[in-house]
Parts: structure tokens; C-alpha cells; sequence
């Protein structure tokens, strides 16, 4: 049987995924992704003011976002958030066994967590799955890490794309999870995302915020941003070559390639959403600038009225309309135009005469795009969501429990 790999595909990596006992369905719950050496690093994390304490850990030890790594621990079905001073113990303790295991400093080890709010997480299983996880390290299980961060997603989430920076190869390799509580702001729900480059500390981090900014902080499925958001990035330098700083063509091109694999990330977990049946592109142009373009775009993204109009194929332009004008971005009806599937439904104020059989037939299918020309400005964003299914409120009704 062939190996599928991605995280580890990028030159000085490895990984491992377990089952430490932590998920009540026995599956993969604790991975560990981790240099051969270290690492150039950078993070970002939610902006949820209730965070986990695998988020207070990591700003602790990278506190301006970026630095230097070894790896990182990450485990399911147990956010440890709300635990207070115990929990926060508890991540510590996470970083500190995996260091030793690697032979690191404790400070080298970044930690996450995903899964239920309000509950410590069951130690004595963890240091046992830290344990099996790192004898595991390869670079053939990346599956199984994969895996091992995934609570309410369907589908495994990884992307890979190659290039050069220059006469310098290069790969860029990211994984990810989430399905709900999706709203991300700062960053995703879990994101790990490694490169064979070598590239400084602050470069990394102003190419994951630019990257993140236009991906996975445009994908929302519930308008809820998680307690528990953490992206990072993890640059092993065994390209070989100079390492990138910013302002360089190396720089540009290395960007380039993250944004590609965070756009990818970002559209899988939109695509995952729970009870998702369609994906979902809100483009808004013309607003006053980019950020009441982005207020606009995510007001339309957000509306349950109008993703439940997606998916029962309803073309309720009023639905839209209503969503951009209750945003506090700025909104003239006279000079306000909606398109759903390029077919324009709505402009100058009101209803326009239209094919409806190809708006439907065009709401009827997987992907489904709707422009928002706001005629004030150069100002634009699109935003990616996903449709809100009966089966949605089956999923969160029943997830704690």
C-alpha cells in the first residue's frame, strides 16, 4: 500500500498520530509534528477573549508570534479551555514531555487543543499517547496525525504545493481541522503547516498573517470563533538555501505558495462544514475600502437565513440585501447590485427581472457564488461559507453529549 504524505513531505520533518484514549470513539487523538532540527516558527491565534491554555502556552513562549521550534503537540476531544491555572499546568506538561522526548528545550514545543469546552484533560492518557507518538516519529504516518486532530470533520484536510525561490525547490505542506465553531479570526481551528525553506523568524510570520488574512480568516460556517484557533508555520531550512527575509524575490515567491496552501486549507474546512452541502463564495466589490468590504461579505456569509436559502435553493435576494444593510458597513440601496451565479437579481433599489430557472439551477449545485457590487469605492473581499442543513443543528444538539 502506498504512503500518503504531506506535512512531512517538505525535507526535516516527521510526524505521528495516536490513540491515547481521550476521544470516546477510541480513534486517533494525539499527534506530534516535529523538525529533525530546529525550526524557524511563527504563529497566530484566535482573538476569542476566552482562550484555551494551550493558546495562553504558546504566547508565553512566543510572544511576538515567531521564533524558534522544535515542534508541536496537539490532541482531540479536549480543548482544555476554562480550566484555569491547572490547565494551563496541563499544557505546560504536554510541552514539557514531548521535549524531552525530542530532546528540546520545553520553550520549543508549541501545544493545541480541540474538543469540548470546560473539562481537564485526562493526564494520565496523554503522557502515555506523548510517549507512543514520539517512538512513532516517520515519515509515513501522516495520515495518522492527521487523524489524530479531527473531532466533528468528515474528511482529512491537507494540501502540498512545490516551487522555487530562485534555483532553490521548495515545498510547502499544511494540515488542518474544523468543521464547526468555524469564524476563525486570527486563524484557524488547528493548522500545521511546514516548509523545507529556509525562511527568518519575522518573514515567516508577516507571510502567515498576509496568507491567513485572505483564507482562513474568510471562512466562516457558524459565525462562532473558536476558544482554541492556532495556525502555525514551521520552516526547517533544509532547502539549503540563504534564508529569506522580506522584501526578496525569494520572499514573494515563498508567499505565494503559502497563500495557495492556506486557500486550499481554508476551502476544505468551508467545504467540511457541519451538515455542509455546498460551499458557498460571497464576493463583495466596489464597498469604500477593503474593510467595509469585508464587514459586508461576512455579514452575508454569517446570515442563517441565507445559507438556509442556499441550501433549499431559494433565490431570496431579499435575504442578501438584508444581511449587507444590517452590517455596519456602508450600504446605498439605489447603487447596491447582487448577482447570484453571474444572473443579476437585484439593482438600483430594487428586484430585477430575471432567468430564475438559472439562478435555481445555479443554487442547485455544489458551489455556489454570489457578487455584491456595492458601487461606493475600490473596496473588496470574498468571503467562503457553506450552507446550513437540518443536519447542522443534529450534529451541535448532540455533541456534547
Amino acid at each position: 500500500m502506498s504512503v500518503i504524505r504531506h506535512i512531512t513531505l517538505p525535507a526535516g520533518f516527521q510526524a505521528a498520530g495516536v490513540k491515547c484514549g481521550i476521544k470516546a470513539s477510541g480513534r486517533e487523538d494525539l499527534a506530534i509534528v516535529a523538525g529533525e532540527a530546529p525550526c524557524s516558527v511563527a504563529l497566530v491565534t484566535t482573538r476569542n477573549q476566552v482562550v484555551g491554555a494551550p493558546v495562553l502556552w504558546c504566547r508565553q513562549i512566543m510572544p511576538r508570534g515567531y521564533g524558534k521550534a522544535r515542534g508541536i503537540v496537539i490532541n482531540s476531544g479536549c480543548s482544555n479551555v476554562c480550566t484555569g491555572a491547572a490547565g494551563l499546568k496541563d499544557a505546560k506538561t504536554m510541552a514539557a514531555l514531548t521535549a524531552r522526548k525530542l530532546g528540546c528545550t520545553v520553550e520549543e514545543v508549541l501545544v493545541a487543543s480541540t474538543g469540548v469546552i470546560g473539562h481537564r484533560l485526562p493526564m494520565d492518557k496523554v503522557r502515555r499517547g506523548i510517549a507512543d507518538a514520539a517512538l512513532q516519529l516517520a515519515t509515513h504516518h501522516d495520515e495518522r496525525a492527521l487523524a489524530a486532530i479531527m473531532t466533528t470533520d468528515t474528511r482529512p484536510k491537507s494540501a502540498v504545493v512545490q516551487s522555487h525561490a530562485g534555483r532553490t525547490p521548495f515545498t510547502v505542506a499544511g494540515m488542518a481541522k474544523g468543521s464547526g465553531m468555524i469564524a476563525p479570526s486570527l486563524a484557524t481551528m488547528i493548522g500545521v503547516i511546514t516548509t523545507d525553506l529556509a525562511v527568518a523568524p519575522a518573514a515567516l510570520h508577516k507571510a502567515l498573517k498576509a496568507a491567513v488574512a485572505g483564507s482562513f480568516n474568510a471562512v466562516t460556517v457558524d459565525s462562532d470563533t473558536s476558544t482554541s484557533d492556532t495556525v502555525a508555520v514551521f520552516a526547517s531550512g533544509a532547502a539549503g538555501n540563504k534564508s529569506v527575509t522580506t522584501g526578496s524575490p525569494a520572499y514573494r515567491a515563498f508567499a505565494a505558495v503559502l497563500k495557495e496552501v492556506c486557500d486550499a486549507l481554508a476551502y476544505a474546512i468551508a467545504a467540511d462544514g457541519e451538515g455542509a452541502t455546498k460551499v458557498i463564495r460571497v464576493a463583495v466589490r466596489g464597498a469604500r475600502n477593503d474593510a467595509d468590504a469585508t464587514i459586508a461579505a461576512k455579514a452575508v456569509a454569517d446570515s442563517p437565513l441565507f445559507k438556509c436559502a442556499v441550501h433549499g435553493g431559494d433565490p431570496n435576494w431579499g435575504r442578501i440585501v438584508a444581511a449587507l444593510g444590517k452590517s455596519a458597513a456602508k450600504i446605498v440601496p439605489e447603487k447596491l447590485s447582487v448577482k447570484i451565479g453571474g444572473v443579476t437579481v437585484f439593482a438600483r433599489g430594487g428586484g430585477r427581472k430575471c432567468d430564475l430557472k438559472a439562478v435555481e439551477q445555479h443554487l442547485a449545485e455544489t458551489e455556489v457564488e454570489v457578487v455584491c457590487d456595492l458601487g461606493l469605492g475600490r473596496g473588496g473581499f470574498t468571503a467562503l461559507t457553506c450552507d446550513l442543513s437540518r443536519e447542522y443543528i443534529t450534529i451541535n444538539a448532540d455533541y456534547h453529549t
